[in-house]
């Protein structure tokens, strides 16, 4: 039984946190062969018949209509339930293949089919008889918090042009990305999620959602590039706080800030990262 770390399997955490972030992240198409041979030792371990008859899709709505050709008689619920998350099941393989392979935890062998499927494709659906492995994205974009995000495109894309849109982790509709005149304040305002309904206002920017609100003043400062501080109420989010101010090209912005801000200069320090306002030194030339 392993009850402590050594030196070296210390050393090898953050080797094997960034080798299953790049397996996890990984665009490249699916090898075909070296699934085959994953999959097969899978089932084997599970002491099941290793199907015979191979697909491959190139996305997962590729998959669904790819099996509902091969078998009319399976819902869409059905094969959905049927599919496993290879390269997306990186998180907890990545732990099984640490203890495997650097601490030498001889009972994790028996989950080296599916550590090898995660290296190797992206989705695929498991049945009796058939293997639908699924090619991975071709991209992949996130944010600084590595959160899915793209807002100018699809955050995720697939080999037949399927995709996924997401503003900061929220998935969102494609319309509101490709076509952002379609998005208004009203709608923004009123969309039915409430996380969806925060990334709309952001998409829009908070300056013209702002516009379409009864905002309250709560301080407002004599230099514009200071700004005003505003309170507003917005549909089951509730209170929130903004700053309004005007950048060095003339135009205005409104900034989200905490609660607990009391003023336009303290909002305003807040935004540069300064806890206080005897820290802000206003800068002279502001873009």
């Amino acid at each position: 039984m392993l009850s402590e770390l050594n030196e070296y399997q210390k050393s090898q955490l953050d080797v094997y946190r960034d080798k299953w972030l790049a397996i996890g992240y990984s665009t490249e198409p699916t090898n075909i062969e070296a699934s085959k041979k994953a999959i097969a030792a899978a089932y084997a371990e599970a002491s099941l018949p290793v199907p015979t008859r191979f697909e491959i899709a190139d996305s997962p709505m590729h998959a669904i209509a790819l099996i509902k050709e091969i078998d009319p008689t399976k819902t869409s619920t059905e094969i959905l339930n049927s599919m496993i998350y290879g390269a997306h099941d990186a998180d907890w393989l990545s732990y099984y293949d640490y203890f495997k392979e650097v601490c030498d935890i001889k009972e994790c062998e028996r989950l080296s089919g599916l550590i090898e499927l995660a290296k190797n494709c992206g989705w695929l659906n498991v049945y009796d008889d058939m293997v639908v492995f699924q090619h991975r994205p071709t991209s992949i974009l996130m944010d600084d918090q590595n959160r899915l995000h793209c807002d100018h495109a699809a955050a995720i894309t697939y080999r037949d042009g399927f995709s996924v849109y997401s503003w900061h982790g929220v998935r969102i509709p494609a319309e509101w990305i490709e076509n952002k005149a379609s998005l208004t304040p009203e709608a923004a305002l009123t969309w039915p999620n409430v996380e969806q309904r925060r990334a709309a206002c952001e998409i829009l920017g908070w300056a013209s959602i702002l516009s379409s609100l009864n905002s309250v003043t709560i301080d407002e400062d004599a230099d514009p590039m200071i700004g005003t501080l505003v309170e507003v109420e917005i549909p089951e989010i509730g209170s929130e706080r903004f700053l309004r101010v005007l950048c060095g090209t003339g135009r205005e912005f409104a900034l989200p800030v905490p609660p607990e801000m009391e003023t336009a200069l303290q909002a305003n320090a807040w935004t540069f990262g300064l806890d206080t306002v005897d820290d802000f030194v206003i800068p002279e030339i502001r873009t």
